[in-house]
């Protein structure tokens, strides 16, 4: 085969293989996220009935709606925070304990 006849393999990356919102924030972390909204929803209502400041039950929603977008959204890995903390604790409970008690060596 001649140097000029060869054909090259065009292998494409970053193709995304669902519809995504935004970049890296699909359908999935969407439900998630209103999941997460409407937990806080009812942990915002008891703050309000409890507190009577409308500042502070706002703010909370804010500060939950924010959140849960920001540690949902994926970065171009592939991985979000949440993902990264669940790696993390599944890779804390994978590790064996060794109990020693120690001694003196030379006695």
């Amino acid at each position: 085969m001649e140097i000029g006849m060869r054909q090259t393999l065009y292998i494409p990356q970053g193709l995304k293989t669902r519809v995504e919102i935004f970049d890296g924030f699909g359908k999935e972390e969407l439900v998630k996220t209103i999941l997460v909204t409407l937990v806080a929803g009812g942990i915002d209502a008891l703050l309000f009935l409890i507190f009577r400041n409308v500042v502070t039950s706002v703010v909370f929603m804010l500060i939950a709606i924010s959140g849960s977008v920001m540690m949902l959204t994926k970065d171009k890995t592939n991985i979000s925070v949440v993902d990264q903390v669940g790696f993390m604790m599944k890779f804390a409970r994978s590790q064996k304990v060794y109990k020693y008690k120690h001694l003196e060596e030379w006695k």
